[in-house]
């Protein structure tokens, strides 16, 4: 992590065991660490015994105050950061990261980039609807039948650079903003120059999971969805995928983006794709 720059997270210790497993969870594109499915995925792994940890990616959940710069689709650096922060103070046993779309990503990179990262003991990973293939994704989200989810994503993406630049004077331009219509656009206006990648096109390149998950050398878990109108399946059936034994792909017909549910009981909410995550993670546990 940059030295000027902080992120904020939000902790959940079990009591009466310090040395419970800890999860970190990883939120997806203009989301934050209150967004449903991080608190259902807290709830979950809390309940069975899980430390967790729900990072807010920079600028998100209101921290735009606290770094000068933005996030992107694969700063692995900010999630590193955090665990061997609390690594040091702890120190942790067994650490799990599970992580949605853009998180996913993020995830799936991140435990592909593992041996750079050997003083943690990262013993599984999960991503939902991660968005592995970033060109993919994005040409995926542009098609017109997209359109609204794009046009979500990019006016909050524009709201959050008027904030930022409200904040850190000097440091944004935003005379290119009003013009900018798609995530692609955003992101080769800015996404791509702070971070030293260039162009969109580039960025994407660089920073998607695809490039480095048959590195991947922890039990690793894939939700997604055939009908996800952005997340497009066929680059969970790629050969960087389908030939690491490590990687279990659990493909649905259907669940959209992130949105997997089943019918719900007293006992279960009908979140079904925390839950399926929540199990995997801790049944790698008895096996590390």
């Amino acid at each position: 992590m940059d030295s000027d720059s902080q992120v904020r997270t939000d902790c959940f210790w079990q009591p009466s065991r310090p040395t419970a497993p800890t999860l970190l969870g990883l939120h997806g594109l203009e989301g934050s660490s209150e967004a449903h499915y991080m608190r259902g995925l807290a709830d979950k792994a809390w309940t069975r015994g899980w430390n967790v940890v729900l990072l807010n990616q920079r600028n998100c959940g209101g921290t735009e105050h606290l770094s000068p710069g933005l996030y992107h689709s694969g700063l692995t650096a900010d999630p590193i950061a955090v665990l061997r922060a609390l690594h040091a103070e702890l120190p942790l046993t067994r650490i799990a990261i599970a992580g949605y779309s853009l998180g996913g990503n993020l995830t799936l990179k991140l435990a592909g980039e593992a041996t750079t990262t050997p003083d943690l003991p990262i013993v599984a990973v999960a991503a939902v609807s991660p968005t592995i293939d970033l060109a993919l994704c994005v040409d995926a989200i542009e098609q017109p039948a997209n359109v609204l989810y794009q046009w979500n994503f990019v006016r909050g993406l524009k709201a959050r650079m008027r904030r930022k630049a409200a904040l850190w004077p000097g440091r944004f331009d935003l005379a290119p903003l009003d013009s900018i219509r798609t995530i692609r656009e955003f992101d080769d206006a800015y996404t791509a120059p702070s971070h030293g990648f260039g162009t969109a096109a580039n960025y994407y390149q660089l920073a998607s999971a695809l490039r480095v998950v048959d590195r991947i050398q922890v039990p690793a878990l894939i939700v997604a969805a055939e009908d996800d109108p952005f997340v497009p399946a066929s680059q969970f059936t790629c050969d960087a995928v389908r030939s690491n034994p490590m990687l279990t792909v659990s493909l649905q017909s259907h669940g959209g983006h992130c949105g997997f549910v089943a019918s719900s009981t007293e006992a279960y909410d009908g979140y079904w794709a925390e839950a399926r995550v929540v199990d995997f993670l801790t049944a790698t546990l008895s096996e590390s």
